[in-house]
């Protein structure tokens, strides 16, 4: 099993497509920070996540520049055909928190399989808070 290392910004491994027929023209090959991205995207769009919540490596990484659309997401590839992705949210105050992530569970797993034909393994969700959505986020 092939695990990358830290954040989806710090890992430039790319993820090749498996060849589907018809495919004579070439190799296709989505980076890490497609996937984190398409995974940001759709998570904010689920009801009841306020924020993707970054940890002590992404406050690392966001000094030297790294994008917030990465933040609080890392993408592992299983083996040549299965992608893990991990996600560390804030949630809003008064939401069931098993529904609202199991809807973004399958929200990124679906998003993630459509755009890219990358079959997901499994999105894991750590709820790292929950806020209320009158609270002042906290500035970076």
């Amino acid at each position: 099993m092939e695990h990358a290392t830290g954040n989806a910004i710090a890992d430039t491994q790319e993820f090749a497509i498996a060849e589907t027929s018809g495919s004579e023209y070439g190799q296709i090959s989505i980076n890490n920070n497609v996937v984190a991205i398409i995974a940001h995207e759709t998570a904010k769009k689920v009801p009841g996540v306020v924020e993707l919540q970054g940890t002590l490596a992404d406050g690392i990484a966001g000094i030297m520049g790294k994008k917030a659309k990465d933040k609080g997401i890392r993408i592992e590839k299983e083996n040549e055909e299965l992608l893990t992705i991990d996600l560390t949210v804030v949630l809003e105050f008064g939401v069931k928190i098993p529904d609202i992530c199991v809807q973004l569970q399958a929200a990124v797993k679906e998003a993630v399989e459509d755009m890219t034909g990358q079959q997901v393994f499994a999105v894991n969700v750590v709820v790292q808070g929950i806020r209320n959505l009158e609270e002042k986020k906290p500035e970076d």
